[in-house]
């Protein structure tokens, strides 16, 4: 019996629900799905410019898992290119950064779950959820 994915640290889902190749009919069953943690592996590490050490840290999982994740969607999106797909961004085992808006010098952060409830920038403790 395979053992049960754990979930991945995502900072924000995209605000988006894929792309569609421009000048092509869009044939059914021709997708490329990526999930949601493949997306953020991309984000961190060719849009941040995160190395994978780093980006894994922020994803709370170990740099193999990260690799084997950033290559997964490195395929799939070189598979979409090639073949003209469609690409459309599904769910996954993904918890989501809670952000938090200080009220006092007004930056948006977030907190690790562990980590005394002040703002990072000015100590205020007048912070609010800001989902």
């Amino acid at each position: 019996m395979a053992r049960t994915k754990k979930n991945r640290l995502i900072q924000m889902a995209p605000h988006f629900s894929g792309f569609k190749p421009q000048g092509l009919q869009h044939k059914p069953n021709v997708e490329v799905l990526i999930n949601f943690e493949e997306y953020e592996a991309l984000k961190l590490c060719d849009y941040e410019f995160l190395t994978q050490a780093e980006a894994a840290d922020l994803m709370l999982i170990s740099r193999p898992t990260f690799t084997r994740i950033y290559e997964s969607v490195r395929r799939k999106i070189a598979k979409a290119f090639i073949e003209g797909a469609l690409i459309v961004f599904e769910g996954g085992n993904v918890d989501v950064a809670h952000w938090y808006k200080c009220a006092e010098c007004d930056i948006t952060f977030t907190l690790i779950d562990d980590s005394v409830q002040c703002c990072p920038l000015c100590k205020s403790t007048e912070i609010k959820l800001n989902n």
